[in-house]
């Protein structure tokens, strides 16, 4: 029984390895770097940041980026399913319609609800 588990022991020991190494390289190895004024000053694309930083993002940003999430996911499960579609056979495909009748009514239900509406 362990000899099935032994080759996923021995890569996280060893990933935790050179992991650690690394992290104790860096730290006794590497400069260290002083603080100073210019330093610590914000940085955005090589010029000065200018707008507020404790601006509040709308609701309507984070509500649009989850439902990108969703929708992009739907696509991972897609194609896995695409390359396999021969061997799947009528199941498979009757699997998939299932699968995008689902995604196809959540999809109806944000655009009435008006989740992509920016303006409001």
């Amino acid at each position: 029984m362990i000899a099935t588990y032994a080759p996923m022991f021995m890569m996280l020991a060893i990933a935790t390895t050179v992991a650690v190494l690394f992290f104790t390289g860096a730290t006794f190895l590497g400069g260290k770097v002083k603080k100073t004024e210019e330093k610590m000053k914000p940085f955005e694309c090589g010029s000065e940041s200018s707008g507020g930083r404790h601006l509040k993002l709308s609701v309507k940003f984070y509500l649009t980026a989850i439902l990108f999430v969703v929708f992009d996911i739907e696509a991972v499960f897609i194609y896995p399913w695409a390359v396999k579609f021969k061997e799947l056979g009528w199941l498979g495909l009757g699997s998939m319609f299932g699968f995008l009748a689902v995604v196809v009514v959540a999809l109806v239900y944000v655009v009435k609800k008006g989740a992509l509406e920016w303006e409001s």
